[in-house]
């Protein structure tokens, strides 16, 4: 009769990892409390130093829609890369643009008379990428 240890074996090691599972977890448990400024509902995280000339998100009553808000999003870096190479400025003009300025352009970036869709967000976000890869070229000389 032989006896096979293996079974036995591998169950002591599936304790050792069971009984390890929760120094581990609480380890790498997240923080609850907000850091710096941020209010308790929101999960944002603080803005990187190369962030701040971002266009942020837009706020959530400018459009119904998060592809409406998306495409005014991309029209308003648009409208900044566009004024940022015209004027051969390298320093952040996202102060002097309102989201007022996007929904005024949207004529100009409108693609169909439907209401719903009136651009195509991801030819804006191409276009909006582009003058800014020109405008950091620009800068970077």
């Amino acid at each position: 009769m032989t006896l096979n240890l293996a079974p036995v074996l591998s169950l002591g090691l599936a304790a050792l990892v069971v009984a390890a599972l929760p120094s581990v977890a609480l380890a790498q448990t997240p923080t609850t409390q907000p850091s710096g400024d941020t209010p308790f509902n929101s999960m944002a995280i603080a803005r990187d130093e190369a962030d701040a000339c971002r266009v942020p998100k837009p706020p959530i009553d400018l459009a119904k829609t998060a592809y409406l808000r998306n495409g005014y999003r991309a029209i308003l870096r648009i409208l900044i890369a566009e004024e940022a190479l015209a004027s051969e400025n390298c320093t952040c003009l996202l102060d002097q643009f309102s989201w007022d300025q996007a929904l005024t352009a949207l004529p100009r970036f409108q693609t169909t008379d439907n209401l719903r869709l009136p651009f195509k967000v991801l030819d804006l976000y191409a276009k909006a990428d582009a003058l800014e890869a020109q405008v950091a070229e620009a800068c970077a000389e």
